[in-house]
Order: C-alpha cells, then structure tokens, then sequence
C-alpha cells in the first residue's frame, strides 16, 4: 500500500471514529455513559478545592491546616486504585463504579455539614479513595471496543472525564454565589454527592460488564496481580513499593506542618510499612507458580511492558498533576496577574484534555504502533518542559499560555497513548495493571510537587523534563500487545518464553478451548 493510499485510509478512520461519537447506541452509550461516571467522580473528589480559602476563613483553619486537607484529599487514592483494580477484575466495572459513586455521597455529605477541622479532615481523606474511580472505566471501556478503536474510545473516556476537576473550579462557585451566604459552598459540595450517587444508580442500568455473549475474564487467583516468571514476581515487588513509599512521604508532609506529632507520624510509618509487608506477602501467595516458573505459555504476558506503562504514567500524568497544581501561582508571581487573570491563564494547560488526550489514543489508534506513537509523544512532551522552563517576565503571557498548551498537548496526548496500551497488555487482569500505572500517576504528582519545595518553577520544569526523558527511553523496551489492531474483541492474550507476542488464534488455541477473539456485535 503506497504512503499516499495509507494517509488516506488513516483519514477516513479517524472520520469514522469521530462520527461515531454522536451515537448513543451499543458499545458509544458505554463509553458516554461511563466518561459521565468518571467526571462525576472527579468533580466530587475536586469540590474542596474551589472553596478552600472561604473554608478556611470560616473555621479558621491556619496556613498548614488547608495544607493537609489538600494532602489528605490524595492519601488513598494511591492504594485504593490497586484494590479497586482488584475489584473490578473480580466484580466486573459496572458494580464497581456504580459503588463507588454511592459511597461518595456520604463522606461528601458529612464534608459539607462539617463543624470542625478533624470531620474535614476525615471526610476528605475517606473521599480520596473516589479518586480512584479512573481505573475501572479503563477495563470498562475495553470490554466493548475492538483493539483497533480502543486508544480512541480510552483517550475520550480519560480526556472528557478529567474535566470534572476543571469544571468543579469553574462551576461550584457559580453555584455557592446563586445560593449565597456563609453555606453556599456547603450546598454546592453536598450536591455534588447528591448527583454522585443518583448516576451511581443510573448507571447500573444503563451498562452491561460485557456485549450480549462475550463471557467476563476473571483472574484465576485473587488477592495480587498475577505475573508469568520469577524475575517478574521480583520485578513487581520492586514496582509495589514505591507506591506505599509515597504514602510515608504524605505523613511526612503532615508532620511537617505540625498537624501531626513525632508519635503520630511513627504509628503512620509504622501502618505502611505493615501494609507493604501484607501485599508482598499476597504477591508471593497468588504467584507460586510464577516463582516456580511453572505458569502455562497462554496465561504469560510480558511484565516488563506493566513497568514501562507505569513509568510513562509517572511522567505524564504525574506533570499534570503536579503543573495544574502550580501553574496559576506560576502565573501571577511571575507576571503580577490577578488570582481570577492568572486561573484563566493556567486553566489552558487543564483544558487540553478536552481534545489532546483523546487524540494520543486516536494517534495510537491509526499509526500502525502503539509503541512508536507512546515513544514519538513522551520524547515531544520532554521538549515541551524544556520549553516551559525557559518561561519568564520577559515572555509576553499570550506566548506562555501557548508554550503551556503546546507542552500539555504532549502531556495528554501520552497520558492517552499510554491506556490505549493498558488493556491489551492482559485482558483478565488489565484492571490492576490500569491500577497500578493510574497509582504511578499519582506517585509522579506527589513527588513532583515535593521537588517544587526546594527548587525554582524554572528547575522544577526541568525535573520533570529530566523524569520525562528517561520515561521515554524506558518505552523503547515495551512489547507491542498481541493483536493491538485487530477487529474484533479479544478475550485474552499472551507472549511466549521470549517476550514476543503469540498469536492465539490460531488452530492450536481452538483446539485447548480458548478462544482469543469474538464478534464485536
């Protein structure tokens, strides 16, 4: 097939994808309905932020008080994304979601009725764990779309369901003023847990785990994420401890804010590390076979592509994060705006997803490799913070808003190339493997912000462009999934002793029955 003819064909698919947008039938009605279940979600985890200042007046709360709210807004999110990796894989997305968005309710209801700074506190550390409803669309979507469309359909679920913390900032004050007094921002917050939790039953209407006649794959052992070889049982430990790290590093903060005291923060050190040693233990259980070398050829995968995508996810969403969080103090300090000029400002990086994300899955989607457009993506968003660490006074603020949105583009546009891979890597457990890279995201914003205590915004650019550049040579070592551009949906997959993928639809798989692919419907 000529260049030209492959354009032109790659054209017409993006078309087609767009066009099928506008349905609300079949496998579009998932997808519409359940990036609405993750933006709900995201605009309950994210109501705090819009009134943290007015809260703050109102209970008097000081400096290093607002500060552990906004920490322990993010405490669980870490570890509640592998355990509700873990649900969704066992229960299936749509009981899990729907769950999920009930249960904000309440811890949102007693957030806005609070009287006293430690109900704030609790309330907002037991509404961190909504922040992890992200992984479980992941495993959702991927059940109703063929590999082929899946980095589109993944990049629309994670791009429009982000802007629910964008639209909470824009959207809660609005509706605190409407209602006025000292208790709009309670009625504002309470009623977002109050919409969460009519959707959360809506939603169980509306989706099926799966299209009629396709049976949900479940993993064959619960309590970790199952692994093919020994290294890999190592290797996994390895990834699992940074992420119960970080939540040490969040005590840390705490303690250092004098919120919490020496024996406090030891009894916190003390609890993590306890629940580090459980969940190594319950790796070691699930996988005897793996330690043994004992797993069959068709249940192996390539783990090494978990710890790349985790680490792209690092970069990616961790500079999101941590950007979106910095970026309108950036602006102001640096070109004298005001608060309201310098949110509009910075709002640009966020607002990216509306259309960047998506199109890193579509990218990843048309170009033939999944791999090459993750490599091609993470290496322009390194460019892109090298170019916003040169921003100053000088720079006219127009060319660093669009400095910004050039760099965020990338930003988004590798966030979506990396779970239009998540999915494909193995369909049973793919909701902890979405887990686990979403945790990493979360680990790369912590530590990111962590850096901005001691460093100039210029510098800290630079951390994460540096990050950003080992991130991309660490996707030179991914495996590009087993049909990652096939037509119909795929049951399960694997890789043989090498790491190559294996085709398992072939007579010989048909013949052990296991099917690897049916009809999309």
């Amino acid at each position: 097939m000529t260049t030209s003819t492959q354009n032109t064909s790659r054209l017409a698919d993006a078309g087609q994808r767009i066009r099928g947008l506008a349905s609300i039938q079949g496998r579009f009605r998932v997808l519409h309905a359940t990036w609405l279940a993750f933006f709900l979600s995201f605009v309950v985890w994210f109501n705090y932020a819009p009134f943290a200042a007015t809260i703050a007046d109102q209970f008097g709360l000081t400096k290093q008080q607002t500060v552990t709210l906004g920490l322990v807004n993010v405490a669980l999110t870490v570890p509640a994304r592998i355990l509700i990796g873990m649900a969704l894989d066992h229960w299936g997305p749509r009981r899990v979601f729907s769950s999920i968005l009930i249960y904000a309710g309440a811890p949102c209801l007693v957030f806005a009725t609070a009287q006293s700074f430690t109900t704030l506190l609790v309330s907002r550390l037991l509404l961190s764990v909504v922040g992890a409803g992200f992984v479980v669309g992941i495993r959702m979507i991927s059940e109703w779309f063929p590999p082929k469309d899946v980095g589109t359909a993944e990049g629309i679920y994670g791009g429009w369901g982000n802007l629910g913390a964008a639209i909470s900032a824009f959207t809660l004050p609005m509706v605190a003023g409407i209602i006025g007094g000292d208790d709009g921002w309670r009625w504002a917050t309470a009623t977002t847990g109050v919409v969460a939790v009519i959707y959360g039953f809506v939603y169980l209407r509306l989706v099926t785990d799966t299209p009629d006649g396709v049976t949900y794959a479940r993993p064959k052992r619960k309590g970790a994420l199952e692994v093919s070889s020994r290294g890999a049982v190592f290797a996994l430990i390895a990834l699992i401890i940074p992420m119960y790290g970080v939540l040490g590093l969040i005590a840390w903060r705490i303690f250092e804010v004098d919120v919490l005291n020496a024996g406090g923060l030891v009894a916190a050190i003390v609890a993590v590390l306890s629940l580090l040693v459980l969940q190594v233990l319950q790796v070691v259980r699930v996988n005897r076979p793996a330690l043994a070398n004992a797993v069959p050829a068709e249940d192996r995968y390539p783990f090494r592509s978990v710890a790349v995508l985790a680490a792209s996810y690092f970069c990616c969403f961790g500079g999101e994060l941590a950007v979106i969080s910095m970026l309108p103090a950036f602006f102001e300090d640096t070109w004298g705006l005001s608060t309201t000029a310098a949110g509009v400002a910075a709002s640009a990086f966020a607002f990216m997803n509306l259309w960047a994300r998506p199109a890193g899955g579509m990218l990843s989607d048309l170009f033939g490799s999944r791999k090459r457009t993750l490599t091609v993506l993470m290496g322009g968003m390194s460019a892109g913070f090298v170019l916003m660490s040169t921003m100053g006074r000088a720079w006219p603020v127009a060319l660093a808003v669009l400095a910004c949105m050039t760099c965020s583009f990338f930003v988004q546009g590798s966030s979506g190339a990396v779970f239009a891979v998540v999915p494909l890597v193995k369909k049973r457990v793919s909701g902890q493997i979405a887990g686990i890279a979403g945790a990493y995201g979360n680990v790369g914003g912590l530590i990111f912000l962590t850096a901005l205590l001691y460093v100039s915004p210029a510098v800290f650019f630079l951390v994460i462009a540096g990050a950003s550049v080992i991130g991309t040579i660490a996707t030179l070592f991914l495996v590009e999934p087993a049909h990652s551009f096939h037509h119909e949906l795929i049951v399960d997959e694997g890789v043989d002793d090498a790491g190559e993928s294996v085709d398992l639809t072939g007579p010989d798989t048909a013949a052990a029955g296991e099917p690897a692919v049916v009809g999309a419907g």
